[in-house]
């Protein structure tokens, strides 16, 4: 046999051994590992399953090796994408919309929706007997960036309850989101909008209190998900399904695990947080049903999205984008089979 058939071939093998052994139903986890880079919007409990994942080697099973890092917006992970710095993302889907009306070649599309709801908290400095949203009324909320999804479903959400958020709230989103929480406690704002396990640290510290849920008020939406280039999915098929299965599996074994022990599996991925923090911040987004179960998206509330994108200012009615352009459920089905 010629040299280069022979290199050809030794090259293949190792791939064949490696897809026959990527399913974590019972086989054998993969002597190789493909790598893949993965940026998340921020670091909170919020997405759980993907530190599960992590945490419980669900990658692994799926020959992944996952290298993560946190972006501090969904706009600097999508930048991460489209700049080839990342492979895949954990988004708000409402970036897709701004890629599919941009006019660059390249084109990022939604593979599974994991959570299901804004997962803000909004909190207080003093605790009130009983809360009602009038309460905000003439005060400053330190919040997120303009376009952001917590912006935007924190917008709404003041005009459901009959505030302007322009007039009747100073809605500060000019700070950075590993500082949101400095600037609250050196005395800035009277409320701040936050994610856990930061809400319960701040309580537990008695220089904070949740008053209400963004997510629980505003209702169902497709909230945020993982993405990846179009060309990635459509030339890769097979790593988009592993990564999917690993983090459906995930989903399933945080909703069916006591919180604790999740809370115990996950700590190493949140430098000092206490368990018990981790355990209180686990279980109430389990209550709330934050995480998508079989993680497809539903047309139905993408269509919701893009009617809250456009009532914030953000998207142009006549800019809506087809659903099939920018999400595809095809991974989240054959991960449920």
């Amino acid at each position: 046999m010629p040299r280069r058939a022979i290199r050809r071939l030794a090259g293949l093998v190792p791939i064949a051994l490696l897809l026959a052994a990527c399913n974590f139903g019972g086989k054998a986890r993969p002597k190789e590992l493909i790598p893949v880079r993965f940026t998340e919007v921020i670091h909170s409990v919020f997405y759980g399953p993907q530190y599960v994942a992590q945490a419980k080697g669900f990658f692994a099973d799926e020959g992944i090796d996952l290298t993560a890092s946190t972006a501090q917006g969904s706009d600097r992970g999508t930048a991460a994408l489209l700049a080839g710095t990342a492979d895949i993302a954990m988004v708000g889907p409402e970036t897709t919309i701004f890629v599919y009306n941009q006019d660059s070649p390249v084109k990022v599309k939604l593979f599974a929706q994991l959570t299901t709801q804004d997962g803000s908290f909004l909190v207080a400095r003093q605790k009130p007997a009983s809360f009602d949203w009038s309460q905000v009324k003439g005060r400053a909320i330190i919040g997120w960036r303009p376009g952001s999804m917590p912006q935007l479903v924190a917008s709404a959400t003041l005009k459901q309850n009959g505030l302007d958020p322009e007039r009747d709230v100073d809605y500060i989103s000019n700070i950075a989101a590993p500082a949101m929480v400095g600037a609250f406690q050196s005395g800035q704002g009277e409320y701040v909008q936050l994610f856990e396990p930061l809400v319960s640290q701040l309580e537990q510290a008695g220089q904070g209190h949740m008053v209400a849920s963004f997510g629980e008020v505003y209702g169902p939406m497709p909230y945020t998900g993982f993405v990846a280039t179009t060309e990635l999915i459509e030339q890769n098929p097979d790593l988009i399904q592993r990564y999917t299965n690993a983090i459906y599996r995930a989903t399933q074994y945080i909703y069916e695990t006591d919180p604790k022990t999740v809370a115990e599996e996950i700590a190493p991925l949140f430098d000092g947080a206490d368990v018990d923090l981790l355990a209180a911040a686990i279980a109430r987004y389990r209550e709330g049903g934050a995480w998508k179960r079989d993680l497809t998206m539903n047309p139905a509330e993408f269509e919701r999205l893009q009617d809250l994108m456009i009532q914030g200012g953000v998207l142009e009615a006549s800019k809506r984008a087809p659903f099939d352009a920018i999400a595809t459920n095809r991974f989240a089905e054959a991960a449920a089979q």
